[in-house]
């Protein structure tokens, strides 16, 4: 498994991890409703294009196949993190997690920030990260919970 930056043409293999991992994972801590607003079928590609090449994230491939994606900002936001629903417990999540610690001491962060689906909470939280808040974040008119949670960074 090699860990690499985005590139353009990586968007719709990008969209099926993030609705496999949402369709097939999340959907054990979500009601259909949830998982369809949060993960409809029908995306706006170009929207969607529009918003990877923002966020600009970290890309897991194995064997050629892209099978997760997580960014952080330089506000130490991580606004993605996704892994396939094909390739849970691989070690693909603690790839893109270890790409986002080292781009945070590249970038000088004092803090990483993310809303965190009750999926991922346990994932997060043996990183070292803890809720700050629980959020009832509403998609699509549908309330979606979630939790904020936060990580401080170790200063040198």
């Amino acid at each position: 498994m090699k860990i690499r930056r985005f590139k353009i043409g990586d968007e719709p293999a990008l969209h099926c991890v993030f609705f496999s991992a949402i369709h097939d994972i999340a959907v054990h801590d979500y009601t259909p409703e949830q998982i369809d607003a949060w993960a409809p079928a029908n995306i706006d590609a170009e929207k969607w294009a529009d918003r990877m090449r923002g966020i600009n994230p970290f890309v897991a491939e194995m064997d050629g196949e892209i099978v997760g994606y997580a960014d952080v900002q330089s506000s130490g936001l991580i606004d993605h993190f996704f892994v396939s629903g094909a390739h849970p417990r691989r070690g693909v999540g603690r790839m893109l997690m270890a790409a986002i610690h080292m781009e945070a001491e590249r970038l000088h962060l004092t803090e990483l920030v993310s809303e965190v689906s009750r999926t991922a909470q346990g994932f997060f939280t043996h990183f070292g990260f803890h809720i700050v808040a629980q959020q009832s974040k509403v998609i699509r008119g549908v309330v979606v919970p979630n939790a904020r949670m936060q990580k401080v960074l170790s200063q040198l």
